[in-house]
C-alpha cells in the first residue's frame, strides 16, 4: 500500500483522538457518521458486524472497533496507526499531567467538563437514531431494540448488556428471517487474518495473561503491568467498568494514592478517546517505572488483551457471516446492541449529564446545531462548553 492512505487513516483517528468526548458509546457514533456516512471506508452491515464483535468481547470496544477498522482499510499497519491516533492524544496529557502533577480543581475547569457531557447526550442521541434507522427496519429487529434497551437499563453492567445480545442472538436464530427480496449482506472486511494466525494471536493472548503473573513476582516492576493486563483481559462494559479492577491493583497495594487516583479519574473522563487511557496516568505514577516508561508499558499492557482477542476471534467470525443463519443471529444482536446504547444514552449519559433546566436548554441547542443545521461534531464539541460557561456567567 502506498504511503498516502497511511497516512490519511492518522490523519482521521487522530482527529477523532482530539475531538470524541463522551465514552465509548459515544465514540460509536462519531465512528458511524466519520466511517459510514462520510468516508463510506464501511458499509452499514460491516459496522453493524464489527460493533457486535467487538461489543461480544472483554475489552474496550470502541479501541477495538477502531483498531477493525483501520485493519480493514490498511491491514495491520493502518490497524496500529489507528489505535496510534485514536489513543495518543488523551493518553499522551494524561501522562503529562501525571508527571508534572496537574490537578483539576477550578470551577470554570468542572463546567467545561460538564459542557463536554452535553456534547456526549447530543451525540448519543444521533448514533441511537441512525443506527435505529439502519439496524432495525423489520418489526422483529424493532421488538429486540425495545427488548435489549429493557434488559440493558434493568440489569446495570455488563450483564445486562451480554444479557439483551443473548436474547437478541436467541430470538434471530430462531424467528428473524431475511425479508423477501433483500440479498443477505456479506459483512466481510478487508484483511482479515488467516486461521493459523488467529490462533497464534489467541495462544499469545492466554499465554500472557497465564505467565505475566509469574513475570512480575520475579520482577516487581511488572506488577503494574500484570494488573493492567489482567484488567484489560477480563472485564466486560467498557472503559467504567475497568476502574475497579484498576483501583483493587493500584490503591490497595500502594502504588498510587487514593486521592491521584480519583484526580486522574476526573481529568480522564474530560478526554477526548479512549477512557482506557485512564493507564498512562496511573502508569506514570508507578513507583517500580515511574515516568513516560510506565505510561507506555501500563497503556500497552490494558490495551493489549482486548486487541490480540479481536483479531484472533475475527477469521471464524468472518466465516460464519457468511452463512444466512449467521446473518440472522448477527442481526438480532445488531438489533439488541440498539437498544444497549439507548440503555447506555439514558444511563449514566442523561442521569448524569442533565439536572437543571440550562441543561436541557444546551443539549437542544447541540442537537439543532448537529441534526438540524448540520453540523460538524467539532463545532458542537466547541459550542455547548461555551455555552455552559456563558449561563453560569448570567447565573442561570
Amino acid at each position: 500500500m502506498m504511503l498516502m492512505p497511511y497516512l490519511e487513516i492518522l490523519r482521521v483517528f487522530l482527529r477523532l483522538g482530539l475531538t470524541s468526548f463522551g465514552g465509548p458509546v459515544a465514540h460509536i457514533g462519531y465512528f458511524h457518521d466519520e466511517f459510514v456516512v462520510r468516508r463510506r471506508w464501511l458499509s452499514d452491515a460491516q459496522f453493524g458486524s464489527s460493533l457486535a464483535i467487538c461489543q461480544a468481547l472483554p475489552g474496550p470496544a470502541s479501541s477495538q472497533l477502531g483498531f477493525l477498522i483501520g485493519l480493514h482499510r490498511g491491514g495491520w499497519g493502518g490497524a496500529l496507526l489507528a489505535w496510534i491516533g485514536f489513543t495518543l492524544p488523551s493518553a499522551f496529557v494524561l501522562g503529562l499531567m501525571a508527571l508534572y502533577g496537574l490537578q483539576l480543581q477550578a470551577d470554570w475547569q468542572a463546567l467545561i467538563v460538564h459542557g463536554l457531557k452535553l456534547v456526549a447526550v447530543v451525540v448519543v442521541a444521533q448514533a441511537v437514531w441512525n443506527m435505529f434507522g439502519s439496524l432495525c427496519r423489520e418489526t422483529v429487529t424493532r421488538l429486540l431494540a425495545i427488548a435489549g434497551f429493557a434488559v440493558a437499563l434493568t440489569l446495570s453492567g455488563w450483564v445486562g448488556q451480554i444479557g439483551a445480545m443473548l436474547i437478541g442472538a436467541l430470538v434471530g436464530f430462531a424467528a428473524y428471517k431475511q425479508p423477501a427480496g433483500r440479498v443477505p449482506t456479506v459483512a466481510a472486511l478487508d484483511h482479515v487474518p488467516s486461521r493459523r494466525l488467529g490462533i497464534w494471536l489467541l495462544l499469545a493472548m492466554l499465554g500472557l495473561l497465564i505467565f505475566t503473573p509469574w513475570f512480575a513476582i520475579q520482577q516487581p516492576a511488572l506488577q503494574m503491568f500484570d494488573a493492567f493486563y489482567r484488567a484489560g483481559a477480563l472485564v466486560f462494559g467498557g472503559g467504567h467498568v475497568v476502574l475497579p479492577l484498576l483501583e483493587t491493583a493500584t490503591v490497595m497495594p500502594g502504588l498510587v494514592s487514593q486521592d491521584n487516583f480519583l484526580t486522574g479519574y476526573g481529568l480522564a473522563q474530560a478526554m477526548p478517546g479512549p477512557l482506557f487511557t485512564f493507564a498512562a496516568w496511573l502508569g506514570a505514577l508507578d513507583p517500580g517505572l515511574p515516568g513516560s516508561t510506565g505510561a507506555s508499558l501500563a497503556l500497552i499492557a490494558i490495551f493489549l488483551p482486548g486487541l490480540l482477542l479481536v483479531t484472533g476471534v475475527l477469521p471464524w467470525w468472518q466465516q460464519l457471516s457468511h452463512t444466512s443463519k449467521a446473518i440472522s443471529i448477527l442481526a438480532g444482536i445488531n438489533a439488541a446492541v440498539v437498544g444497549v446504547l439507548a440503555a447506555a444514552w439514558v444511563s449514566p449519559i442523561v442521569s448524569s449529564s442533565v439536572s437543571e433546566p440550562t441543561d436541557v436548554i444546551v443539549a437542544g441547542i447541540g442537537a439543532g446545531l448537529l441534526l438540524w443545521r448540520k453540523c460538524p461534531v467539532w463545532l458542537v464539541v466547541l459550542t455547548l462548553p461555551v455555552l455552559v460557561l456563558l449561563f453560569d456567567w448570567i447565573g442561570l
